[in-house]
């Protein structure tokens, strides 16, 4: 049964909440009683997003790896919506898939600044907002990749990593105050971020899960609005699995 009161009085930014994961974390705390903003470059599903959600939904239509976008649309939802209790940062590319020695430099660097870049200009955007009520939950979507690393994925996969490292630099540095910052780590989940990766690359991810299987964003939405939620108190600079078994350590 879902709990329609979970995030009632709780504002949500969600980076790349218009599809994929960021969407399915949206749907979900607008269903639980809380209010969403939704950060995403794609400014035509933006356009169509409350329809498609169910729900209404204030929007920011920006690139996540310009700093200054990033600050003003933490001003801009403050503005709206009275506060910022909760970031679900989940914009990514993956980058293109040849080896190392023959990845673009070019390419290279717009995942990082997308992956990386884009979500230290986020998470440091909404902390101060957080702070003005000593609350806040930030959800940071990084990989197994960032554990394990795919081949042919060396961008993407060192991306992830940073994300996991950030996430517990932050995590300790906000342990003293009632904000919780920790990540997930999913395996490959079906969404159109797959459209990004060639088909060798999800053979070899989807060969990698024990269940068979590749994740689905309902499952991802579940773990993510847990610890996007009061429940979670003690768990901070945490890294929290969700692979179907692949991830081993």
């Amino acid at each position: 049964m879902v709990d329609t009161t979970r995030f009632e009085g709780r504002v949500a930014v969600i980076t790349g909440g218009a599809s994929g994961i960021g969407f399915g974390a949206a749907q979900r705390i607008l269903r639980e009683g809380g209010k969403v903003s939704v950060w995403d470059r794609d400014a035509a599903s933006l356009a169509a997003l409350a329809d498609k959600i169910g729900g209404a939904v204030h929007t920011v239509a920006l690139d996540i790896s310009d700093a200054a976008a990033v600050a003003q649309a933490a001003e801009t939802t403050f503005a709206a919506l009275g506060r910022i209790d909760i970031l679900v940062a989940s914009a990514g590319i993956t980058g293109p898939n040849p080896p190392l020695w023959e990845y673009p430099v070019e390419a290279w660097k717009q995942v990082f600044d997308v992956n990386v870049h884009g979500l230290f200009y986020t998470n440091r955007a909404v902390v101060p907002f957080m702070l003005k009520n000593d609350y806040g939950r930030i959800v940071n979507i990084a990989s197994v990749a960032g554990k394990e690393g795919n081949p042919n994925m060396s961008a993407y996969s060192a991306s992830k990593a940073a994300v996991i490292g950030l996430t517990k630099s932050l995590g300790k540095e906000l342990a003293k105050t009632g904000i919780r910052a920790n990540c997930i780590t999913p395996a490959t989940v079906d969404t159109p971020i797959l459209k990004q990766v060639n088909q060798a690359a999800i053979d070899y991810m989807l060969s990698k899960i024990p269940m068979g299987r590749f994740g689905t964003v309902d499952e991802n939405a579940a773990l993510i609005c847990f610890l996007a939620s009061e429940e979670v108190t003690f768990s901070t600079a945490a890294t929290f699995d969700i692979s179907g078994g692949r991830t081993t350590f």
